[in-house]
């Protein structure tokens, strides 16, 4: 085996050189109070460094982009100041992080917005409610941007992608994923638009690739990443055709020298990795399920470039090493996924300490 397709080989992704082809896949926590990273937050970003790859937790480039519980923004000083701490912390250890820029549109809610009305492409509910901190309240109806603020909205991913760069990341994903704004955008039930925004798959698309250009422009191509899922319902969802839109994304993206592209896990209806392979030039990050095996299969055969692992990071500290000495995994405690304190979150024993 190459060490092109060695899953602990180090690689190139764009402009930034990882130890190994594992990523730490984005994953949510709720455990920055006021949307500022702290020191516990540093602790837990450090205790991975190992992985080829950080991608933080879903990040708000924006203040009216914010929803959930305590999830951390990019968007003022403070936030800056506070991810300066996780990027040293990191860098300390050797490792590389980007931070993934997430604004949740309609998925939020009053309470998270001082009250304001949650944005979207139409002024359409997502089904279901959310947690806020007096509890569980339906989705509201959101605001549907005006065509004229749309630019607005895009230009925060440029900027964030600048403070992101000041606070000491690596790079930036964008988010397009999971049902949040861009993935809104995409979906032909909650984007019911007529203007240019809306429609046709390159309409729909518009909003995303222009989000992507934004970072792009701002810090470069290859120091950007982008993580979709076209056909996955999360979040209340919909594509009629989700094969032709992955094929718009990767299409329009090909030849712009980004980091990666970065395929959430589920089950596909259509070959989104097959997709993206023939129709993207750049770094192809692959998630969902993985294990040892899986991962080196797809690595060898050339299917991914990089592997992204979720839970198992989450319980794992030192994922990448149990992987290769095929030490037993931590079992993730579900509990403690979201919010709280310590517990779950930084006292995981790596494989020393569980000597």
């Amino acid at each position: 085996m190459t060490d092109a397709h060695n899953l602990f080989a180090p690689a190139r992704i764009g402009d930034v050189d990882v130890k190994n082809r594992i990523a730490m896949a984005p994953m949510t926590r709720n455990r920055s109070p006021g949307a500022v990273p702290n020191e516990l937050n540093a602790l837990y970003y450090a205790q991975r460094a190992s992985a080829g790859l950080i991608i933080t937790e879903g990040t708000t480039p924006d203040a009216g982009g914010r929803g959930y519980i305590d999830i951390p923004g990019l968007y003022d000083a403070a936030q800056v100041a506070g991810w300066r701490k996780v990027t040293g912390a990191v860098h300390a250890k050797g490792g590389r992080i980007f931070v993934q820029l997430m604004h949740t549109g309609r998925i939020s809610h009053p309470d998270f917005l001082d009250g304001g009305t949650p944005v979207a492409p139409s002024a359409i509910a997502a089904a279901g409610a959310i947690f806020t901190k007096e509890g569980q309240k339906p989705h509201p109806v959101p605001r549907a941007l005006a065509a004229e603020e749309i630019p607005g909205v895009i230009a925060t991913y440029g900027r964030a992608a600048r403070l992101a760069i000041e606070a000491g990341f690596d790079g930036v994903e964008v988010h397009g994923a999971n049902g949040y704004l861009p993935s809104q955008f995409l979906s032909t039930n909650a984007n019911l638009r007529t203007d240019e925004w809306g429609g046709s798959v390159a309409n729909r698309a518009r909003f995303l690739l222009g989000a992507v250009e934004a970072a792009a422009r701002a810090i470069g191509a290859g120091r950007v990443g982008l993580r979709v899922n076209p056909g996955a319902t999360f979040n209340d969802v919909a594509d009629t055709d989700p094969a032709a839109t992955l094929t718009h994304i990767a299409t329009a993206l090909k030849g712009q020298g980004l980091a990666y592209l970065h395929l959430v896990g589920g089950a596909y209806s259509y070959d989104a990795a097959g997709i993206a392979r023939r129709s993207f030039d750049g770094p192809l990050m692959l998630n969902g399920g993985y294990d040892r095996a899986r991962a080196e299969a797809d690595i060898a055969s050339g299917r991914a470039d990089i592997i992204s692992f979720g839970s198992a990071f989450l319980a794992n500290p030192d994922l990448p090493e149990r992987l290769r000495t095929g030490a037993q995994l931590n079992a993730p405690d579900t509990a403690t996924f979201y919010g709280g304190n310590a517990k779950g979150y930084v006292d995981y024993p790596a494989l020393a300490a569980a000597a």
